[in-house]
């Protein structure tokens, strides 16, 4: 079977097309392209703007891009050997008893030996747990309601599902929270909301919220939030309740919707410019971000709530919106126009949230 890599690059020798001038036509950068077709995805900032350039490339070359999804997915998993151990089988109550029965015994033989090993812990790859030297690790099972706590090295969430706990060890709190689950270590950053698939059914298992985790020091391990991700709709109330409703926004200008679900999750703005641009932006509650542009920068912004943008000309930035694994290309303003636009989540009287373009008065 053809990999994805290779479908896009025949697509595009077929059609005779070079990188610059698919670049040119799509505002996906070159070294994107590139990264794409030898599937090599060390070349993106993260798998939600890999996935919105493939998806991209895709409908540009006339693929399939779903097709193509799935053919990342499958070469994922087959990359991820899932470690032994991870998932524990549920047993019988005579292997219990009879497991404790051995337990009993072999204790007194091991007491002697004990004193002749070291635990020692040394630095390595992702996947490979670190114990913090500090602290015993600890195991927390995971339920209906949501986890908060502070999480170390070592550390465990014990998942239920209908084959047998899966177990979740913390990996990595430096700079940003690692999780090895049966499918890899999987890392969340500072202040980001992410959906996990932890047993690579490719569909979200577990939302994972990081609101403090030390950039120079991993044994003050992580604040971190863990909710089971349910078919239904999850609570997040704090947040929620900071999204306007639609009849609270003043503006005379037509409101143009991107997404519409029954819950408002956090996004991703890609922006690629085309041509030299004065460009600020303000996410969230932070304090506002003002530079120079020029023709092939690109710049990347992730919001929970909404982004407020000033370009000095519009037609020289082309946006693309990622959020819940969809990507929406959106083109703000027309040439030489000065512009503010709103991209943020407001909530209907009718209970959805909708992510929404408001142009500004």
């Amino acid at each position: 079977m053809e990999s994805y890599g290779e479908l896009l690059k025949n697509a595009r020798e077929v059609k005779n097309l070079d990188f610059d001038t698919v670049a040119r036509e799509t505002s996906i950068a070159s070294q994107y392209l590139v990264g794409l077709e030898e599937e090599d995805s060390s070349a993106f900032p993260g798998e939600p703007y890999m996935l919105g350039f493939l998806r991209n490339y895709a409908d540009y070359l006339g693929l399939d891009p779903e097709m193509l999804f799935k053919l990342y997915r499958s070469k994922k998993l087959q990359e991820s050997p899932v470690p032994e151990g991870l998932i524990v089988r549920k047993k019988s109550k005579a292997f219990w008893a009879l497991l404790i029965f051995g337990i009993v015994i072999a204790v007194g033989l091991l007491a002697g030996l004990a004193a002749f090993f070291i635990v020692r812990t040394k630095k390595s790859a992702d996947d490979e747990v670190i114990l913090d030297k500090n602290a015993a690790a600890k195991k927390y099972e995971l339920g209906d309601r949501a986890f908060n706590g502070r999480l170390y090295v070592g550390d465990q969430i014990i998942f239920p599902a209908a084959d047998g706990d899966i177990i979740l060890t913390v990996s990595h709190t430096l700079s940003s929270f690692g999780l090895q689950t049966p499918v890899g270590t999987l890392h969340t950053e500072l202040a980001e909301e992410a959906e996990l698939d932890i047993d690579g059914d490719a569909a979200p298992d577990l939302i994972v919220y990081v609101s403090d985790i030390s950039m120079t020091d991993s044994a003050r391990g992580a604040e971190v939030r863990f909710l089971k991700r349910t078919d239904g709709s999850y609570s997040a109330a704090d947040r929620q309740n900071a999204i306007p409703l639609a009849s609270e926004i003043a503006s005379s200008h037509k409101q143009v919707v991107i997404f519409e679900d029954n819950r408002a999750y956090p996004f991703t703005l890609n922006g690629t410019f085309r041509k030299e641009c004065v460009f600020r932006y303000k996410i969230d509650r932070r304090d506002s971000i003002e530079s120079y542009y020029s023709n092939g920068e690109i710049i990347t912004m992730t919001a929970n709530n909404g982004i407020r943008l000033w370009m000095s000309n519009c037609n020289a930035v082309k946006f693309q919106v990622i959020a819940d694994s969809k990507t929406y290309d959106l083109e703000i303003g027309k040439a030489g126009q000065v512009l503010a636009e709103d991209i943020k989540w407001i909530r209907d009287t009718d209970g959805k949230y909708k992510l929404v373009v408001i142009e500004l008065d």
